[in-house]
């Protein structure tokens, strides 16, 4: 059976969150040996000069304009990854830090109010969800909302920031041009801060240089190379349903991982801000099922 260029893309992005869900993993383990923003800087900057080949020509192009835009996206990309790895670092639990770092998407709408968007019903609608799910993760007993879980929600909010401001840069940037910057900015940035916050003393055991390559070449540089090329071939619509599967990746793969367990008020949180992710991308889950429906009909 020939797939359909829609549904290609469609696999491909839900590959792309896999391997988004896997860094969460490769990156937990490279932390044990790493500081965080050393190991965070190392694997960017590294990614970045990887996918700089694919990206050169789009680059050449850049005008000065272009150039400033990028590297301003980039700053605040690098803002939300800095908080999400001192998040990982101190997290007491990995699943419950990918439903708090998704919140990012829910605030999307809420913050492009500062750029002069009008968030559309069902982003109304999420936040309720939203916060239920926050208050049933803080009412559980025995999860303790502490030092990781702060970074996460915090960094939540510069992801939604970033998301913005990468959308607008999107649509007159190319894509591969505009990751490859985000990534060495991101690289360079942490390494930078970590010279002056970190103690760079650690044994790169082979294990550790196993994780750490792991995270470079398959978390960041095919992820963000098969993301580029999926999100060429698929409607936007798409890429947004898909895109929220990460978090449920996530928390699977950390129960098969690391052993984590989930009370029924954990379960009850997650749910409830996943739901808080589908309603928020309810307009563009109709025209994925209104795409998957015809592209169906079509072949009857």
């Amino acid at each position: 059976m020939k797939l359909s260029g829609h549904m290609k893309a469609d696999l491909l992005l839900v590959g792309v969150t896999l391997l988004a869900a896997l860094g969460w993993m490769f990156s937990k383990e490279a932390l044990v040996g790493i500081p965080p923003l050393l190991f965070i800087g190392i694997r960017f900057l590294l990614a970045g000069l990887i996918l700089f080949p694919f990206g050169r020509g789009k680059l050449l192009q850049l005008d000065r304009q272009g150039w400033l835009f990028s590297i301003g996206v980039g700053l605040s990309f690098s803002l939300g990854i800095m908080f999400w790895i001192m998040g990982l670092h101190y997290a007491s639990h990995i699943g419950v830090g990918a439903f708090l770092t998704s919140l990012g998407v829910v605030l999307v709408p809420v913050l492009a109010l500062l750029f002069g968007d009008r968030p559309g019903r069902s982003v109304w609608a999420a936040l309720p969800l939203a916060a239920l799910g926050m208050a049933s993760l803080s009412l559980d007993s025995e999860l303790v909302i502490g030092q990781g879980e702060l970074f996460f929600l915090i960094s939540a909010v510069a992801f939604a920031l970033f998301y913005n401001l990468n959308s607008r840069a999107a649509s007159r940037i190319s894509v591969i041009a505009l990751s490859v910057i985000q990534l060495i900015v991101v690289g360079l940035v942490a390494l930078m801060i970590s010279a002056l916050t970190e103690t760079w003393q650690f044994e790169l055991s082979l294990e550790l240089l196993g994780w750490l390559l792991a995270s470079v070449l398959i978390a960041t540089s095919v992820r963000f190379f098969i993301q580029t090329w999926a999100q060429g071939m698929a409607p936007v619509s798409h890429t947004a349903v898909i895109m929220t599967l990460e978090p449920v990746w996530t928390a699977l793969l950390a129960i098969w991982w690391f052993s984590e367990t989930m009370t029924i008020m954990q379960l009850l949180g997650c749910s409830l801000i996943f739901s808080a992710l589908l309603v928020n991308r309810w307009p563009a889950l109709m025209l994925w099922m209104k795409g998957s429906y015809s592209s169906v009909k079509g072949k009857e």
